[in-house]
């Protein structure tokens, strides 16, 4: 198996095809790293900006270049001894008529070759894809039968949605009378798009009604949705995958053991997002794609006195006092509740019929069921368990009887937990799909409720609301910091280590001026100050708080700024889902939160300077943890130089490729302090291609260090690196007088932030 010596995250689309990235293969081999990670580039829907919402995966996008586009691309990256890694999609596919399989289904039910292929729990499938109810439109004569290239369809609006040839068929054709006769014939019903809240017939992504889940637990439908994958791959195109959203298959562990099967010596990466002490499960895999190393890297970057007064300041100012484990639950609530409504009814009939065979617990009425698997959803603290049909771990029983425990049932389902409890872990059918549903839900409402609800709610300082953090999370000790760095070179030692991507709330370089924050804590809370009074008096002093640190996280010099902060902030108070949401916006609070965004934009204090000299040392100290610790560096698109970015979409603007090549040859095309960390990503990422054992399998080992200075070394062999980085302003990484070649800085320098010297 070839390992990465490190990855380039490009996003397609949005003007980046195969051809265009071909073009960049001479720019990432000089600049250092040993394989382009590229995003999902299988067939999506017509004008996707990210790939994610797959139509076809047996197909290479034509949109991008086709097959021959990326075949193309693999012969320019060969060219510079580069791999490629891709990043597929085995949950979900786009729930849209454009979707040939779902196209084939929908017109032959049942009779349909893929009518296993999606996680479908009815015969007939609803369409919640309707403007208005089907009667009305009908009663108004907005439907008529069509034919398209493959079949008839019924037309409304947009939709084209194939039709079975049925009885009514032909009577349809002209008289519209006919039409609500032929959509009783059909082996679909299309709906109002609101009712989604009330009833689903196939599982989506998350709340993601336009998203319908795959069942790759099936043999068959394993073999086609991985099909062109395996192709790729034997023929030498594909050299790693990156495995989107596991934790929404059927059985994880199952579908990775397939998977290692056919490709047993091409490296496996997932998106595990582990939750506080949790283990990475024993999968088959080179790890996670390492959102638990951010975390870590930005906890050991942050000043823990300096995080304890910012605290103090936030609660003052905004009079937000509860825990965060009170508001990440309430949060859960409203999103079962709300939108994931539809799966709370399944569950709870799912509940309801095994009940039903459970003689204590036949009494239960519909309401404590309700309240139970509410409560316990809420208390769960982990993404998911790992039941399978078959099995129950100690440790998911554990988990189980731990959530029951802790759950705060209400009135009436105290009783009904217990019953939960027991009906999770019973025999049979019936409890085997219940179980395996409820990881599913799990799974979303803990993603939904954390990542984007109460990040945006709790906001004390953003640079802990990360994926994979909490935002109460404290900053992690140099001590603490090196059990961990110890514990992922004997456990983890290929997985990725990411600061940005197209996830992340901020942008690794918008984090960093966050922790410098930490630093001098006076300094930004007066910063802060004057920026509160720039808000409008009746808005909210959190929404202020928030939007306050997000203008200080672009920086002062933030192209467009005043649009991209406007844009945020109607995202931000959306997301927080208290006053205005995305299908009811609160149109006078967002016209408020943009007024002030505009105003931060253009009349916020210019930052500090020592503000602006310790988001500087962050940055570059980020760039050496994270290509130096165990594990394999990503580097997303731009994030080279400084990189300040908000949620996705800003995260996804265009990179000036233009000028990131000219600096290969001309390194002041680039300003400071942009050439700096440019140099130093290079510096790093040419010796780990240089002596890539030293980094991959090389030891992690603590060095003594004076307070403020995080130092290490790594071992492989005759070879020795040791690495000193400043964590607190007035500390001195000093390895001055250690043996070998300086690495880092170019020149002797008392004033650097990261010292790192190479013996052997």
């Amino acid at each position: 198996m070839t390992l990465p010596t490190a990855t380039y995250r490009l996003q397609f689309r949005n003007g980046m095809d195969f051809d265009r990235a071909a073009a960049l293969a001479p720019y990432l081999a000089g600049l250092g790293v040993s394989h382009l990670y590229a995003s999902p580039i299988f067939t999506a829907t017509e004008g996707s900006t990210h790939g994610y919402d797959v139509t076809d995966p047996t197909e290479v996008d034509p949109a991008l270049g086709g097959r021959a586009g990326l075949e193309r691309l693999s012969a320019a990256l060969k060219a510079e001894g580069l791999g490629l890694i891709l990043d597929i999609v085995p949950n979900h596919m786009a729930f849209a008529p454009e979707t040939p399989w779902l196209r084939d289904l929908l017109r032959h039910g049942r009779r349909s070759r893929h009518a296993r292929h999606f996680d479908v729990a009815s015969d007939r499938i609803r369409l919640p894809w309707l403007a208005a109810p089907f009667d009305r439109l009908a009663a108004e004569g907005a439907f008529s039968v069509e034919d398209d290239p493959d079949g008839p369809v019924l037309v409304t609006g947009g939709l084209r949605i194939p039709l079975a040839e049925t009885p009514a068929l032909d009577a349809a054709r002209s008289d519209r009378a006919a039409i609500p006769r032929l959509h009783e014939e059909q082996p679909w019903r299309a709906v109002h798009w609101r009712t989604e809240m009330d009833s689903l017939t196939h599982r989506r992504f998350f709340n993601i009604t336009g998203l319908i889940g795959l069942r790759v637990e099936d043999a068959e439908v394993f073999e086609d949705a991985h099909r062109l994958l395996f192709d790729l791959v034997e023929a030498g195109i594909v050299d790693g995958v990156r495995i989107d959203h596991i934790d929404g298959l059927a059985d994880p562990t199952a579908y990775l053991a397939r998977l290692r099967a056919r490709l047993p010596d091409v490296p496996l990466w997932v998106e595990k997002i582990l939750t506080g002490p949790e283990p990475m499960p024993d999968w088959p895999v080179q790890g996670t794609t390492g959102y638990e190393i951010a975390r870590a890297m930005t906890r050991v970057m942050t000043d823990g006195p300096g995080l304890e007064r910012i605290t103090e300041a936030y609660r003052d100012r905004t009079g937000r006092c509860p825990p965060f484990a009170q508001v990440l639950a309430g949060a859960k609530r409203q999103i079962v509740t709300q939108d994931l409504s539809a799966e709370l009814w399944s569950l709870q009939g799912m509940f309801r019929d095994i009940l039903a065979a459970m003689p204590e617990a036949r009494e239960l009425g519909p309401e404590a069921m309700r309240q139970a698997l509410i409560a316990f959803i809420a208390a769960f603290e982990r993404y998911r368990t790992y039941m399978t049909a078959d099995t129950v771990s100690p440790e998911d029983a554990r988990l189980i009887e731990e959530t029951i425990a802790r759950a705060e049932p209400g009135l009436l389902a105290g009783e009904a937990l217990e019953a939960l409890g027991r009906a999770l872990m019973a025999p049979g059918s019936e409890a085997a799909r219940f179980r395996i549903r409820m990881q599913q839900v799990t799974g979303a409402a803990a993603a939904k409720a954390q990542e984007d609800t109460a990040f945006y709610r709790e906001v004390r300082l953003l640079s802990m609301n990360e994926v994979g953090g909490e935002p109460d999370d404290a900053a992690l000790p140099v001590t603490a910091f090196h059990e961990e760095m110890t514990a992922r070179a004997a456990r983890m030692p290929h997985g990725l280590t990411l600061t940005s991507s197209h996830d992340t709330k901020r942008s690794e370089d918008a984090r960093a001026r966050l922790v410098a924050a930490s630093g001098d804590a006076a300094a930004f809370l007066d910063w802060m100050d004057a920026c509160a009074k720039l808000a409008p008096e009746d808005l909210d002093p959190n929404v202020t708080w928030y939007l306050a640190q997000s203008r200080f996280a672009l920086g002062d010099d933030a192209p467009e700024a005043a649009d991209r902060l406007a844009d945020h902030a109607v995202k931000a108070l959306r997301e927080a889902k208290t006053r205005s949401f995305h299908i009811a916006p609160d149109e006078a609070l967002e016209a408020a939160a943009q007024e002030f965004a505009r105003s931060l934009a253009d009349d916020a204090p210019a930052t500090p300077a020592s503000l602006a000299g310790a988001a500087r040392d962050v940055s570059l100290v980020q760039v050496a943890l994270k290509l130096t610790i165990p594990g394999i560096p990503d580097i997303y698109q731009g994030s080279e130089v400084g990189f300040r970015s908000l949620t996705d979409p800003d995260n996804r603007r265009a990179v000036d490729f233009a000028l990131l090549e000219r600096a290969l040859s001309d390194p002041a095309a680039l300003a400071e302090p942009d050439r700096e960390k440019f140099a130093l990503t290079r510096t790093l990422l040419t010796l780990r291609r240089t002596h890539p054992d030293l980094f991959l399998s090389g030891s992690y080992e603590p060095l003594d260090a004076p307070e403020g200075v995080l130092a290490f070394a790594r071992r492989q062999g005759a070879l020795t690196l040791s690495c000193a980085m400043r964590l607190r302003r007035g500390a001195s990484p000093d390895l001055r007088n250690a043996k070998g070649r300086r690495v880092w800085p170019p020149e002797p320098s008392d004033e650097a932030p990261v010292m790192i010297r190479l013996i052997g």
